[in-house]
């Protein structure tokens, strides 16, 4: 695991005192930070592998530092841990649509959190490798552009499979529509908002409605 970088922000000394302990324990490489706004300062520096982040803090809190980091291209990769002692449901749909992969609360358990962490980079670094993407029933082959869906080979247009393959590269994230329409559309002409949305319905047609899930004024997400 010795690969891996942590950044964990916390504006409580003991707890990152105890999370360095135990990640370092574990052969990760660990960096802290006592606020979002040093936080996303560390961030860019660091790129880390994960970054953990506590809800409440002082000058900018986790929420508005999760946003801030997801708006970062290099650092689209990284994934985020929410670690609060908050356990409202607002609190915690905020922390997902804002682009979190998981949130854990306090009091911490050790154990638990290490192996939610090792699960996640785990599967996080395996998916960056494949060229092919397996979603339950769908099979996305990355190098050769082919499709296949319930055992059936389909062809789908250029963007709708880029589209569709930028979203399957991570099945916890919520894509905002920004980084869509960077990452599928670049700079190769100017488009507006309802291109994404119209490609998603073509997607919704091929693949099924319940497959996209639409966060109101955020993005998409693809679900298993």
């Amino acid at each position: 695991m010795s690969k891996f970088k942590v950044l964990l922000v916390d504006d409580e000394p003991d707890i990152l005192e105890f999370l360095s302990y135990n990640l370092i324990k574990e052969g990760y490489i660990v960096e802290t930070a006592e606020n979002g706004i040093e936080g996303v300062k560390k961030a860019k520096i660091l790129k880390p592998d994960l970054i953990i982040l506590d809800v409440m803090m002082p000058y900018m809190n986790g929420i508005e530092a999760c946003e801030q980091i997801r708006s970062i291209e290099s650092l689209s990769n990284a994934l985020i841990v929410f670690l609060s002692a908050r356990t409202d449901e607002l609190t915690q749909l905020s922390g997902f649509e804002t682009g979190a992969n998981d949130y854990v609360t306090k009091p911490v358990k050790p154990k638990v959190l290490m192996k939610k962490i090792e699960a996640l980079l785990q599967l996080n670094a395996k998916e960056e490798m494949d060229e092919v993407i397996e979603i339950t029933d769908i099979v996305i082959d990355r190098e050769t552009y082919k499709v296949t869906y319930k055992g059936e080979e389909m062809s789908l247009p250029r963007k709708e499979f880029e589209l569709l393959s930028l979203l399957a590269s991570n099945t916890r994230r919520v894509f905002k529509r920004e980084e869509i329409l960077e990452k599928v559309w670049g700079n190769e002409v100017i488009v507006g908002g309802r291109t994404i949305d119209v490609h998603i319905r073509k997607l919704r047609e091929k693949f099924g409605n319940e497959r996209f899930t639409t966060i109101k004024g955020v993005g998409y997400k693809i679900n298993d």
